[in-house]
């Protein structure tokens, strides 16, 4: 007991610290407090500026959506219930909205492809259901006596009921395009880099050799290129650019950066001959080293591949039939609709 209450007795040493040394500086001490306010002020300006930075971000991505919304309760729901009928005006200018969205970036790039007509409802469409599903209740649609717009009458409308085989209502609610807004596209964004492509905001190298995937690239009219992995029905070509006109589209195939093998084949853009040429000279430009380099032919059925020395020749016109696609062909002995569509 004694010994116990001995080391309980004993105090712990204290430790003993180094005194501070004194910075010294031959500047007087109100210079030294003037440049530490200073520096003070400057670093929470720049705080505040990138609070502020990333509000606006914030803000653009919710507006965005917010308009989304809106257009959706426009084209559906509201259209029978607002008081006074849309003017001619009014209509034409929607309509001219929603066309300069297919044909953004189009200005920049005159033989950059738009979406091929049967994916033009799935950019229009607020929720960007896939394009062929909605065709196929487009055509049902433009069959009937209704004076209901398609949207309306497909959601909540007179067509709310019809459920088709080749495309049940499951089916096409479920897949649905992902459409990426100005910042989600920066998550995607490739460039060059000592001949390898890299991920811009990640900085890691390109790699799609991946069991079982597949990995699309579209090139915008302003020349950025964007990679991902695709997810049928969820994530497509039109996503990068949200419905937008591409310089070129395609598959790729890179392994640590290097590119291995690239297919110009997408069916929401429909790529030809000159926008293979595009895409090559953008490679070049960018020294990506294509002698190995295997590409491929549009159709994925009728691979066609072609030998990297010869894409420079005029020749390349007649590497392929898939890549002189035929414009779709309409039959002129049916009545067009003259319903209002949008």
């Amino acid at each position: 007991m004694g010994t116990n209450r001995e080391t309980l007795s004993k105090k712990t040493p204290a430790v003993s610290l180094p005194e501070p040394t004194p910075l010294f500086s031959p500047r007087p001490v109100s210079e030294l407090e003037a440049a530490a306010t200073e520096l003070q002020r400057v670093y929470k300006g720049y705080r505040t500026r990138r609070n502020l930075a990333d509000c606006a971000v914030v803000v653009e991505e919710l507006w965005e959506k917010a308009l989304v919304f809106a257009a959706l309760e426009r084209s559906s729901v509201s259209f029978f219930n607002i008081e006074e009928h849309e003017t001619a005006v009014s209509r034409w200018e929607r309509a001219r909205t929603r066309a300069a969205k297919l044909g953004k970036g189009w200005c920049k790039d005159e033989k950059a492809q738009m979406l091929a007509s049967q994916y033009l409802l799935e950019a229009i469409d607020p929720r960007h259901r896939f394009g062929l599903n909605l065709q196929l209740y487009y055509d049902v649609w433009s069959e009937c006596t209704t004076i209901q717009p398609f949207f309306y009458w497909l959601d909540v409308g007179d067509g709310k009921d019809v459920n088709l085989k080749d495309c049940p209502r499951s089916v096409l609610t479920l897949q649905c395009i992902k459409y990426l807004g100005p910042k989600e596209r920066e998550s995607y964004q490739v460039i060059v880099e000592n001949g390898k492509l890299v991920h811009r905001q990640t900085g890691k190298l390109v790699h799609t050799v991946e069991l079982g995937s597949k990995w699309i690239f579209a090139l915008s009219a302003s020349r950025a290129l964007y990679v991902g992995q695709e997810i049928k029905g969820v994530f497509q070509h039109s996503s990068f650019l949200s419905g937008g006109a591409a310089s070129a589209a395609g598959r790729l195939v890179a392994h640590n950066g290097v590119l291995e093998a690239i297919w110009l084949s997408s069916g929401h853009y429909l790529p030809t001959i000159h926008n293979f040429k595009k895409l090559i000279s953008f490679l070049e430009e960018q020294q990506v080293d294509l002698t190995n380099v295997k590409m491929c032919a549009i159709d994925d059925d009728k691979e066609s591949f072609i030998d990297p020395t010869d894409h420079q020749h005029e020749s390349m016109g007649s590497i392929s039939n898939a890549t002189n696609r035929e414009a779709p062909v309409y039959d002129l002995s049916k009545r067009l609709s003259c319903k209002w569509s949008i």
